[in-house]
């Protein structure tokens, strides 16, 4: 009886073992296609990314994202987050003081006729008009005295990219003084004394392609 026992003992026993062994061949042998199947998750973005040499940092879409919910009231607001897309350095504060000494700078060099420092700042077109009035003065030996008062305000009305020339007009409301002279002296327009308020629409463009930092002027509208 013990001896049969036994027998059933070491069948079991035997069984058991063919099991183990078959499990072992399934589950405890590594086949090649783990590191796929991690490869494939990566790819995929299930992973967390790698941290080599050779990965490149994409651009904060994030951001992107919640910059574009900027209040849809605001013509200038969509314009400027395309703007901003396309040229990382670009920066609204930053663009508006540079707006603003490029208007003194303009106004007070169009008024001295000085076409060496206008050249540079405004487009073709701009300055064509620009030079225009410069040689009707000039014809007529007509001076302007002008001086720079104040802004009383300055802010962007409009911004749009074309293809990837970026384009903002800034309303400039500001305060300055100014009369013109006939060839005697006489004043035949404005006023040396009279503190004037005038608005201005500039229209700025530049492409954001260039390492060039500076704007141009390309259109301009007011002054009144």
């Amino acid at each position: 009886m013990a001896d049969s026992q036994l027998i059933v003992i070491l069948l079991i026993a035997m069984v058991a073992g063919i099991i183990l062994f078959r499990l072992y061949t399934v589950l405890g042998r590594r086949t090649g296609n783990e590191r796929e199947s991690r490869e494939r998750l990566r790819r995929i973005g299930g992973d967390a990314p790698s941290t080599g040499d050779n990965v490149v940092a994409l651009p904060d879409r994030t951001n992107a994202a919640v910059e574009k919910q900027a209040p849809s009231g605001d013509p200038a607001a969509q314009g400027l987050v395309d703007i901003k897309l396309a040229d990382r350095g670009f920066e609204a504060e930053h663009f508006l003081e540079g707006a603003r000494q490029a208007y003194q700078m303009i106004v007070v060099a169009f008024a001295a006729r000085d076409r060496a420092t206008l050249r540079p700042l405004l487009s073709n077109e701009v300055y064509s008009a620009f030079d225009k009035v410069m040689r009707e003065r000039e014809e007529h030996s007509e001076t302007v005295t002008y001086s720079f008062v104040a802004f009383q305000n300055v802010r962007i009305a409009h911004a749009e990219l074309k293809g990837r020339t970026a384009e903002i007009t800034v309303e400039f409301d500001a305060q300055f003084t100014s009369a013109t002279t006939d060839a005697k002296g006489a004043v035949i327009e404005g006023d040396p004394e009279a503190v004037r308020d005038v608005a201005d629409l500039w229209t700025f463009s530049r492409d954001t392609r260039t390492s060039d930092p500076n704007w141009t002027l390309i259109a301009t509208s007011g002054g009144g």
